[in-house]
């Protein structure tokens, strides 16, 4: 199996937003979406920015950001304070227009929600009820476009993976959600679903070590099935060789410049990017994933995401008409 390239034009999520906001074409999108006067899109991850990871920087779930790795979702580094969500992510979410953003209320001071969702209209949700009626409202009041998260699939999946009965009870909830918002949403709005991402049963026999890489590997980042790997200086060259050597079978390997410079994070890299991503980057190709040595608890992680095969990258984009 050969790596997917994921496609930074035309129907990308990357593109949704701004093909949304009338900023780029949007003829890819469902016919229903044309001339609608209100759209309602609910995202089961973050995807505001409209622009691909080589310019927005955020680059996976942990990123090197000057001397510490942080976590982006719990906002904390590994040796310094946590930075600027500012510094971490400079672009300006929904082409720098006041979207209302429905989630969940716990999110309302993060340091990543600060990063993707500053300068919207931050709308908190409790229950999955107060999410419908929050997007009810929004919708009846003529609101152009509604950013509505849900996190359920994605934290089910990561929790109990894709095989048994607490993931299809969440997919059976998820129904019964959309299904509660059409029917609360006027018929001049439309309903839009759509993930960002798919995800990999990788389970607890899985998950690889980075042992045999020895000294030659100074640090990790990024996601499990996305590994980056920081050489100490001037070692690049002889990490890409070991990590080519012990996990070419598991993997592909890339080095930083092929990363990048073949644009398989988007075009034109910038600066920032380029400093963040690991000297060689481990993208799992089977149903396996590595465990960075400084985060050991990833492996409780029964299935995970992030790397280059068609279920990762292939994602659906839903659209229905509301029914109130």
């Amino acid at each position: 199996m050969e790596p997917l390239r994921p496609a930074y034009d035309g129907a990308a999520v990357s593109n949704l937003v701004p093909a949304l906001l009338g900023a780029r074409p949007a003829d890819w999108l469902p016919e229903v979406l044309r001339d609608s006067p209100t759209v309602v899109l609910l995202v089961l991850t973050s995807i505001t920015t409209g622009l691909p990871p080589s310019q927005h920087g955020v680059t996976g779930f942990r990123v090197l950001v000057d001397h510490g790795v942080l976590n982006v979702l719990s906002w904390q580094s590994s040796d310094r304070r946590p930075p600027d969500p500012f510094v971490v992510q400079r672009h300006p979410p929904f082409l720098g227009r006041t979207v209302p953003v429905v989630t969940k209320t716990e999110f309302a001071s993060t340091g990543f929600t600060e990063a993707h969702l500053r300068g919207t209209r931050f709308l908190g949700w409790k229950t999955v009820s107060g999410l419908v009626e929050r997007c009810r409202q929004l919708a009846v009041a003529g609101e152009p476009l509604v950013y509505a998260y849900y996190d359920g699939v994605d934290a089910v999946a990561h929790a109990h993976g894709l095989y048994d009965g607490f993931y299809e009870a969440e997919l059976r909830a998820v129904d019964r959600l959309i299904g509660d918002l059409r029917d609360a949403l006027p018929d001049r709005a439309v309903l839009v679903v759509t993930s960002d991402h798919g995800q990999v049963h990788v389970g607890p026999e899985g998950w690889r070590t980075l042992a045999a890489l020895g000294d030659q590997m100074e640090r990790g980042a990024g996601d499990g099935r996305f590994r980056y790997l920081y050489a100490p200086r001037g070692a690049a060259a002889a990490l890409l060789d070991a990590a080519t050597d012990h996990y070419a079978d598991e993997a592909w390997v890339f080095s930083r410049e092929q990363l990048l410079d073949e644009g398989w994070l988007g075009p034109s890299p910038s600066a920032v990017t380029r400093r963040r991503v690991g000297d060689v980057v481990l993208a799992a190709r089977g149903a396996v994933a590595f465990v960075d040595p400084a985060l050991p608890r990833e492996a409780g992680l029964v299935s995970a995401h992030g790397s280059l095969t068609p279920t990762e990258v292939l994602v659906p984009l839903l659209a229905g008409r509301g029914r109130a």
